[in-house]
């Protein structure tokens, strides 16, 4: 557990060093910003919730996410610092729950810069707690789901473009994938259904806590790291 925590303070340094951190965190506070404003001028009785800006920020955190990953691993195999991380006293899945844990507490430090605008909702009026609470966790798990699937990506190739386009194509096909359902019937539907990353997201905003969306984003994570470390060993007997 001493490693994880080194790497994971290793990454998260060294997104906090570089502008990458600040640029997303900036964009992120910026588009959701941008929503929350747009939502409660767009009425003169606004409703006091956080589905209007939360509920876009999973596709802004699509796009954002790759783009932290990206790097992760395809450049440290491009520079050759990959092969010397993994002939030093680590263990392959140490190296990646250590880079999957660095980037994610950026994306987390982003997320919670927006707790200003739950600020202003109970200045202002007066929101259900309840929604405000599942919605933020949904948000999380379909943070740290994107993320897996980024660094995923980036374990396959030294190309960094490569990774995010990767990156991006396994997103959008997760968030439409049930959109496919309404041309099927039966299992084939119902699967296509439990696949989407968006059709698990929808009960958060309604302020629902199902176990069974949880396991999906938490079961992604895993299935995910889990075929990271197994191409890093992979590349390790190459």
């Amino acid at each position: 557990m001493r490693r994880v925590l080194a790497i994971t303070y290793r990454e998260t340094q060294a997104n906090f060093v570089s502008p990458i951190a600040y640029v997303i965190a900036l964009v992120f506070v910026s588009l959701t910003g941008y929503f929350f404003v747009d939502a409660m001028s767009a009425s003169a009785f606004p409703e006091a919730t956080v589905e209007p800006y939360v509920g876009r920020a999973t596709f802004i955190l699509a796009l954002l996410g790759p783009l932290l990953t990206m790097r992760l691993l395809a450049e440290e195999r491009k520079l050759g610092t990959l092969e010397l991380l993994m002939t030093s006293p680590v263990r392959d899945w140490e190296v990646v729950i250590g880079k999957f844990a660095g980037a994610f507490v950026v994306v987390i430090s982003a997320i919670a810069l927006t707790s200003v605008y739950v600020g202003l909702l109970f200045l202002y009026g007066n929101p259900d707690p309840g929604p405000i609470f599942t919605a933020y966790i949904g948000l999380a798990l379909f943070a740290g789901a994107a993320l897996a699937v980024g660094l995923f990506t980036s374990s396959l190739t030294s190309n960094q473009i490569i990774a995010a386009v990767l990156s991006y194509g396994i997103l959008a096909l997760l968030s439409v994938i049930h959109l496919a359902a309404d041309h099927v019937g039966g299992a084939p539907a119902t699967l296509l259904r439990e696949l989407s990353m968006v059709v698990h997201f929808e009960d958060f905003l309604r302020g629902v806590l199902d176990l069974r969306h949880v396991a999906y984003y938490i079961s992604v994570v895993v299935v995910l790291l889990y075929f990271t470390t197994r191409t890093l060993e992979l590349g390790r007997w190459r």
